[in-house]
């Protein structure tokens, strides 16, 4: 290969790794959000009562020129004392001593090691 094949494949790389980039890092979303649900279906994380917690869950996916940037989680209020637990007085006067249910941080490695995988397909897909 010559230093000017070798030059315009980077650069055909360079075009494409954007993309990759982005399905890699939504579909690391996707499989976060499925972890996170699982452990969020009883001990040691929390009970599931209705299931709406459960499904509140969500995987917000942005794009940039070279990347992309995903942010997962839930709008429900509860969510962060189901994570960490809460000992005190709420704000209606009502004392709790709630444990932590951590489903979150248990996911966390398996999240990390996805999107390793997915990144280091990305780069195989851009550079054949």
């Amino acid at each position: 290969m010559t230093p000017d094949e070798l030059a315009d494949r980077l650069e055909a790389a360079a075009k494409r790794i954007g993309p990759a980039v982005q399905r890699g890092v939504a579909h690391t979303g996707t499989l976060g959000i499925a972890k996170i649900r699982g452990n969020a279906s009883g001990r040691p994380g929390p009970n599931v009562i209705t299931g709406a917690y459960r499904n509140s869950w969500r995987s917000e996916s942005r794009r940039f020129p070279y990347g992309a940037l995903c942010t997962i989680g839930t709008d429900l209020p509860y969510g962060r004392r189901l994570e960490f637990g809460f000992t005190g007085t709420d704000s209606l006067g009502r004392s709790y001593a709630q444990p932590p249910f951590a489903h979150v941080q248990p996911a966390l490695p398996s999240i990390g090691q996805t999107l390793m995988m997915q990144m280091r397909f990305a780069v195989a897909e851009v550079l054949q």
